[in-house]
């Protein structure tokens, strides 16, 4: 069975550029939440830093692919304003391309696979990438949020290993992240290159686009690294 391991990168629009029907809603949501106009202002911040984590003011940069059998990858990247070219290394195909070709490319890769690998893409790769594909005018070729349970998994299976070592949440701990199972089963973490999901917004503005490429092909390396050792040990 063809498995794909996949990830994604967002950044989230500026704040002045949303509509103003949609900085009314989350801010009438906020004020709702707080009583205290300091702490408002507080949440308004944040809200603002956490754009990125919603399909209706963010966007995806990166995408990351990998087959987990062959080992090798393909990262589709945004990279405006500048006219990089297509390049390999370690395994791994760069193609920079907007947003629109990003999700179009993958959704003709995914046809060819009938497992997909992710760590909490149930609950945002997936999801997130349906909404912005919906958004572009894209239609996506696989149900990836067709069933959480695999019983509920009917066109193409979707392995969300967070739920997968978490056991469905019966067993959650601090550190179960990406990088904490990776380190704990001698994977190569991405944060080793000294990058986080954090910094992704300050360095697509900052134009550091191959770097961000980078950075997702090392969670699409680990992801795949960690299926394979709950595939051998853990998987029934």
């Amino acid at each position: 069975m063809p498995k794909l391991a996949f990830d994604i990168e967002t950044v989230g629009s500026e704040w002045d550029k949303l509509s103003a029907p949609l900085q009314e809603s989350i801010v009438r949501s906020l004020k709702k939440s707080t009583e205290v106009e300091e702490e408002y202002l507080l949440k308004l911040e944040e809200a603002k830093v956490d754009l990125g984590f919603s399909p209706l003011t963010g966007e995806i940069v990166a995408l990351g692919c990998f087959d987990v059998e062959k080992g090798t990858g393909t990262v589709f990247f945004q990279s405006p304003g500048k006219l990089p070219t297509e390049f390999i290394d370690n395994g791994i195909t760069y193609k920079p391309m907007e947003e629109k070709k990003i999700l179009e490319s993958f959704w003709e890769l995914a046809r060819g696979y009938d497992e997909f690998i992710t760590f909490n893409g149930y609950y945002f790769d997936a999801p997130y990438m349906m909404l912005r594909s919906a958004m572009l005018g894209v239609r996506p070729s696989k149900n990836l949020v067709e069933g959480r349970y695999p019983y509920q998994q009917k066109t193409c299976k979707h392995t969300d290993l967070f739920d997968q070592f978490s056991f469905y949440g019966a067993f959650k701990r601090k550190g179960m992240g990406l990088d904490g199972l990776s380190s704990a089963f001698g994977v190569k973490s991405p944060k080793e290159e000294g990058m986080d999901g954090s910094q992704v917004g300050a360095m697509f503005a900052a134009g550091e686009y191959e770097k961000i490429a980078r950075y997702n092909a090392e969670d699409i390396r680990a992801t795949a690294e960690l299926y394979r050792r709950w595939e051998k040990y853990l998987r029934f």
